[in-house]
């Protein structure tokens, strides 16, 4: 086989017949080879050659070009493995709407194949809302009709909308879901472009400002909650999620178990945080949650939220607190503290030390060691 000759497959609808599109560079061997597929045709639009999507095809083709030319399937077989989730997939509320007799819903396969996916409830709501937003704007087409000029149109009006990036490429995410993995068409929109990536730095509190919202918390159980998001870093769904057998006071430690990722890690527990749920353990005798609300229920993240957002309120905040923003104040005050930004990634449970590298360009370690010009 010589270097660098390969044919990559990818997914081609056609008049809503599905081929297998054959995208090369110019070759004599690859080309006398195409030539012996059956009913082989040229697409000019997507500048490839293509034949009918079926079993037989797939197989004479990995025949045909075993030996010669390298099959690049990366583009055409869906790979993505399901995902470890133990949080059982609500969709009551999807049931329960109240809509319009026009409104088009998202199709039960759809829903089935999140289940299959074993995808987190916040990502089957997003991908829900997302899907059945793009599909009531072509309201009268049939899906399997629309094709990567329709899906273009539709992101433009969402830019012209304005739109967040994260909110297109949620859309964009939720319509790749329905073809790729729903129709069994892997990277069948391959030439969607998504927005550049913004690079935001995140909002990071004075550990002052961070003493003063705990301490302005209207009880026991609203400041262990903040004391917690701050002093182990935690997310917000990880604190509602977190179990009462999660907190290790031996070794200090507090277990996350599926977090962000489907993955386990432990992080730190405070000091002066265990004394405040030992007491608080005592007067609200929690069962299953160590945070629960009424009934032995979880907690909801917007309750959460409002908790952080009054309480900085009430220490004279100027700017909205989100839980998120104390996760941020946590990492970024160890770091400014001489922690190896290493330990920090592993607290965080981030895959890689380039996530957590956003947290240099806040600390003030970086600046204190530069003189400002007006004070020389």
């Amino acid at each position: 086989m010589e270097k660098g000759r390969n044919v990559t497959l990818k997914h081609l609808l056609i008049k809503e017949k599905r081929f297998i599109g054959l995208q090369f560079n110019t070759d004599k061997v690859i080309h006398s080879l195409v030539k012996q597929l059956p009913d082989v045709k040229w697409s000019n639009t997507y500048n490839m050659a293509y034949i009918v999507n079926n079993k037989e095809n797939l197989n004479l083709i990995f025949d045909l070009f075993t030996g010669v030319v390298w099959v690049n399937c990366n583009h055409f077989f869906d790979k993505k493995i399901s995902k470890e989730n133990n949080e059982p997939i609500n969709i009551a509320w999807f049931r329960k709407r109240q809509l319009p007799q026009t409104y088009r819903v998202c199709p039960n396969s759809y829903l089935d194949k999140l289940e299959l996916k074993k995808y987190a409830n916040n990502t089957v709501k997003t991908y829900i809302s997302s899907f059945e937003a793009f599909i009531n704007y072509y309201n009268n087409a049939e899906l399997v009709s629309l094709n990567e000029s329709d899906v273009r149109t539709y992101l433009l009006k969402l830019i012209q909308d304005k739109k967040s990036n994260s909110y297109i490429n949620s859309a964009i995410n939720s319509i790749k879901f329905y073809y790729e993995s729903v129709l069994g068409m892997p990277n069948r929109f391959y030439e969607i472009e998504r927005p550049r990536k913004e690079k935001k730095l995140p909002k990071v509190l004075a550990k002052e400002d961070v003493f003063d919202i705990i301490a302005h918390t209207n009880n026991l159980k609203h400041k262990c909650i903040v004391s917690l998001l701050y002093s182990s870093g935690i997310r917000r769904n990880e604190l509602i999620n977190l179990k009462i057998s999660d907190i290790d006071s031996r070794r200090m430690l507090i277990r996350i178990e599926s977090a962000k990722g489907n993955k386990d890690r432990y992080t730190l527990l405070s000091h002066s945080l265990l004394k405040d749920l030992r007491t608080y353990y005592t007067q609200y005798k929690p069962e299953k949650y160590l945070i629960e609300g009424m009934y032995g229920k979880q907690y909801s993240g917007q309750s959460i939220g409002k908790i952080v957002r009054n309480a900085a309120q009430k220490a004279g905040i100027r700017i909205i607190v989100t839980p998120h923003m104390l996760r941020h104040s946590f990492a970024t005050h160890l770091l400014e503290a001489g922690t190896d930004i290493r330990q920090i990634q592993v607290l965080l449970g981030h895959s890689s030390t380039k996530t957590t590298e956003i947290y240099t360009h806040v600390a003030t370690t970086t600046f204190k060691k530069i003189k400002n010009p007006l004070d020389s």
